[in-house]
């Protein structure tokens, strides 16, 4: 089956990440995977363009069929391969709510650090507007505290008392919030939660090997 399976990919991608720990989660080594770089442009290679025309990471296929948004690759692996491996859909109507509530609010958190990281990374520091650092950075705070409390009493997963997909999409997304220098000791319950799920063996085998030398960038630090 996983023999079937090609993802390219990109160290240090949330969306990249989250495929990986699905893969792992179901079983599903062996598959054929090629690590490529954003700083070297590979992402626009004729390779990844074939499979994804927007040029961007992940780019992945199963036989004839390409998924190339994690997300729908993530619920695709569970769904096809139910049996196999850790179940991903927690039991009850409660907790598949909650998980997929969860699921889709990750866009926006992931969406307010990049609005931060990629003014900063991309707009040179003569140029940047108070009004905007202070607005994004704004906006990031509010979120972060949102989850904050969603993590407060809970069981240490994002969806009733078992790892889940929302676990699987979330998680990439808190750590590249703290290698960007994401305060632990503002955020306690995301602090707990990441520390809980970092050494989890889908998570630890695809740690990215990018990061590998510690905290990168401390360009939220102050948030």
């Amino acid at each position: 089956m996983a023999k079937d399976m090609t993802l390219l990919w990109g160290s240090g991608s949330p969306p990249c990440w989250r495929v990986q720990i699905a893969l792992e989660e179901k079983n599903l080594q062996g598959y054929n995977q090629k690590l490529l770089s954003f700083e070297k442009g590979e992402h626009k290679s004729k390779q990844v363009m074939e499979i994804n025309p927007r040029g961007q990471l992940p780019a992945f296929k199963h036989g004839n069929i390409i998924l190339n948004e994690s997300y729908a690759a993530c619920l695709y692996l569970e769904n096809q391969f139910k049996s196999q491996g850790n179940q991903l859909i927690p039991e009850g109507a409660a907790d598949v709510g909650m998980m997929y509530q969860r699921i889709f609010e990750a866009q926006t958190l992931a969406q307010k650090i990049g609005d931060v990281l990629y003014y900063n990374w991309k707009v040179p520091e003569g140029e940047r507007h108070d009004s905007a650092v202070q607005r994004n950075k704004e906006g990031l705070k509010a979120e972060m505290k949102m989850w904050e409390g969603y993590l407060q009493g809970c069981s240490g997963f994002l969806a009733g008392k078992s790892f889940s997909l929302a676990d699987v999409i979330i998680f990439p997304v808190f750590a590249y919030f703290f290698q960007n220098g994401g305060s632990e000791e503002r955020y306690p319950n995301v602090a707990a939660y990441f520390r809980k799920l970092k050494d989890r063996p889908s998570i630890k085998k695809t740690w990215p090997p990018t990061w590998s030398d510690g905290r990168g960038q401390e360009v939220l630090k102050d948030i």
